[in-house]
């Protein structure tokens, strides 16, 4: 009897060591590289070019999407051609500021692995010195941590749409007036000016956010302003839910306007009416941001296109 008492707590014994040890069920490791570049990038809708810093050429960089738990495999690659260090830090990761971030030469590449151990939705960007001249020419973006579950509290969106708000200061601004917020000209989304808004700027060439009717609209909104909080509402509706951090536990409800602070992002959640067809307009309610091209059209219509908000469609191009 005693002898099987000990097999039976030997057994229970070797069983929590190996739920210790073993690896988290469902975990992936999940590659991404990014290539810095120095490169011109159109900023506005009329076709005007600007000598950006950007990750993989574009302003902002692509979203990297991973679940909580996963390894994210990063390599960042800064080509020869380049005149410039630049770095990654994941707003996502807990490491060595000194090590995985450490700027890398042109003609070099870093590479380092992160486990995404907290949901969320997480601003990264360049920290090479001087930080501020490298995130204002353009690189930065967004990764989201999804949970593992989707819950009542943080339930799956209908659709996604991912906004990154930016400042555009002129070609050529010194490190000390971007310091001091001195001589920015626009408010960009997602890398221009009134970029999803035809009302405003008729140039956007129609490009607006779709959902239909009674969707479920997530809106990831990052704040890549070098020095100006975001106050984020959208005229003609509530935000449902919002999710501050992008996390699930972090759930606010009824919510007008919502602050964003320097170099975070939220998860905020809109419903539109049921039964007709409505519009948003999702609105930096800072005057100086909004009417410098802080504004973005949601169309809630039954002809709303399939795939948008979906997949690969939750960073408009």
């Amino acid at each position: 009897m005693n002898m099987m008492k000990t097999n039976v707590l030997s057994c229970a014994a070797v069983a929590m060591i190996a739920g210790i040890f073993a690896p988290e069920a469902n975990a992936n490791t999940v590659k991404v590289t990014m290539t810095a570049m120095e490169n011109e990038v159109v900023i506005n809708n009329n076709g005007d070019k600007y000598p950006a810093w950007t990750f993989d050429g574009a302003i902002p960089g692509k979203v990297v999407r991973v679940t909580e738990g996963d390894e994210v495999d990063f390599t960042l690659i800064n080509p020869a051609s380049n005149k410039n260090a630049h770095s990654m830090d994941f707003h996502a990761a807990e490491v060595h500021v000194l090590e995985e971030f450490a700027p890398v030469k042109p003609g070099e590449s870093k590479h380092f692995v992160f486990k995404a151990k907290r949901a969320g939705a997480y601003m990264y960007h360049c920290g090479a010195s001087a930080m501020v001249e490298h995130i204002a020419r353009g690189m930065y973006g967004l990764i989201i941590v999804d949970p593992k579950k989707f819950t009542k509290d943080f339930p799956k969106a209908d659709r996604e749409y991912v906004l990154i708000q930016s400042q555009l200061f002129p070609a050529g601004t010194s490190v000390a007036d971007l310091l001091e917020n001195k001589g920015w000209t626009n408010a960009l989304i997602n890398g221009k000016p009134f970029n999803y808004d035809p009302v405003h700027d008729p140039k956007a060439s129609g490009t607006i956010l779709h959902a239909k009717p009674g969707e479920r609209v997530r809106i990831f909104y990052v704040n890549a302003n070098i020095n100006m909080p975001i106050a984020a509402h959208p005229i003609a509706g509530i935000w449902d839910r919002v999710y501050a951090n992008g996390s699930p536990k972090n759930v606010l409800y009824d919510m007008q306007t919502y602050g964003l602070p320097v170099a975070s992002a939220a998860a905020m959640d809109i419903v539109s009416p049921a039964d007709k067809a409505t519009a948003n307009a999702i609105v930096d309610h800072t005057m100086s941001a909004a009417l410098r091209g802080a504004i973005t059209v949601l169309i809630n219509s039954d002809d709303a296109p399939a795939d948008a908000g979906k997949g690969d469609n939750i960073l408009p191009r």
